[in-house]
């Protein structure tokens, strides 16, 4: 008897790899690899979890209902037009089961989130990849890629990894320029990070269309990516037929402890904001200075390019940050082989960046030491670090 075989396409789905999350035994670990916020959750979302751990023997509400009230009373949205998922991840596969299948495309920009790619195929539909113009989505591209077979267009706005966006405004031409019945799907992950006047994640189009959904993530700024909750804003129609095919306690009652708790925590979210706006610049402005390539970024990571050269590549300066406890995310399944994204991190794994980063740029062959003492946890004097790593390769402080 033949063994079980699965759909076609499955066979082409090649697995999501997540981050590294170890460095050499008896090295300080600084992960930079998966845009988790270094400052860790709410500690009220950390007291509701302990709280919700007291009670595990009872299913969770299966409608989470009272996560969804308070993501509805934070942006002034309807709670019936909201579904809460096992993190954004779960969603966007469940709006690709329900709206896609064999003979049908998904359409998502050239450098977009690796599980677009995944949710496509798994659906039996077939990807299909827009081109991008400057490492950012674009418009044009994306509607000339529509066919009379296209369901669904996936839009990371912000993108990951690139840390591009689109203008809401150009958001809108996108979905103008779609036939009705097509499905524009914004993933609005690193919403909460950006700081542009000509942004917006989406409310607003879910709000006014028949045809658009908005999903977000408590992974990022809320610092809750172990626990996996995502949400989802769209039509009620939409919300309905997900409803029909998730799982009936898809959102674990920890987690939806959690999520509340972190969602009425302004406070600590507006940390994380102004911690990442700084930081952002600061780091943006350091790696320039040591000659490297960095594409604009508005969330809270950044994408370094590496020259071209034997020796001084992306996967060389990842070995080389790696045995010295700083994990940077390689980017070849991105279509990226010679970048590498960094996660904005504390200060501390921020100077350990700029320090490796200038010993690989200079002599690699020096003794392994570091330009300054960095303790587990300490914090650093990032401008020192900086200084000290520029005259190592010659240069001056900008």
């Amino acid at each position: 008897m033949p063994a079980p075989q699965p759909r076609p396409g499955i066979l082409a789905i090649e697995a999501y790899i997540p981050g590294k999350s170890k460095a050499p035994a008896g090295v300080t670990l600084h992960k930079l690899s998966s845009n988790e916020t270094p400052l860790g959750p709410s500690p009220a979302a950390i007291t509701a979890y302990r709280d919700a751990a007291t009670h595990l023997e009872r299913y969770p509400d299966g409608s989470a209902e009272r996560l969804r009230a308070a993501i509805a009373g934070r942006y002034g949205l309807d709670p019936a037009r909201i579904l809460c998922g096992a993190g954004s991840d779960e969603l966007l596969s469940l709006v690709a089961n329900a709206y896609l299948g064999a003979g049908d495309e998904g359409v998502y920009s050239e450098h977009g989130f690796l599980v677009y790619r995944i949710a496509i195929l798994a659906a039996g539909a077939t990807p299909v990849i827009a081109k991008e113009t400057g490492l950012t989505a674009d418009v044009d591209a994306l509607l000339a890629a529509i066919t009379p077979r296209t369901r669904i267009v996936f839009l990371a706005n912000p993108n990951n990894p690139t840390g591009t966006y689109l203008p809401f405004e150009a958001v809108k031409r996108l979905h103008a320029g779609l036939p009705p019945h097509v499905l524009l799907v914004l993933d609005a992950a690193y919403a909460e990070y950006v700081r542009r006047n000509d942004y917006a994640s989406g409310l607003e189009l879910v709000a006014t269309s028949d045809n658009v959904v908005m999903t977000r993530t408590f992974s990022k700024i809320h610092g809750l990516a172990g626990l996996r909750i995502g949400w989802l804003y769209g039509p009620p129609a939409i919300v309905d037929i997900l409803n029909r095919i998730r799982g009936p306690f898809n959102v674990s009652a920890p987690a939806i402890a959690a999520g509340i708790a972190a969602m009425e925590d302004r406070a600590h979210e507006e940390r994380a904001v102004a911690h990442n706006a700084l930081w952002l610049g600061r780091m943006t402005a350091a790696l320039q200075a040591l000659g490297l390539v960095v594409t604009p970024s508005v969330g809270n990571f950044l994408l370094i390019h590496f020259p071209d050269a034997d020796g001084r590549r992306a996967p060389d300066a990842d070995a080389f940050l790696t045995e010295r406890g700083v994990i940077l995310r390689r980017m070849e399944a991105y279509g990226l082989p010679n970048a590498l994204r960094l996660t904005i991190g504390s200060e501390a794994a921020n100077a350990a960046v700029i320090e490796g980063l200038a010993l690989f740029l200079g002599d690699k062959t020096a003794p392994d030491v570091h330009l300054h003492p960095v303790a587990a946890g300490s914090e650093t004097a990032f401008d020192a670090v900086l200084e000290r790593a520029l005259a190592l390769l010659g240069k001056a402080l900008p």
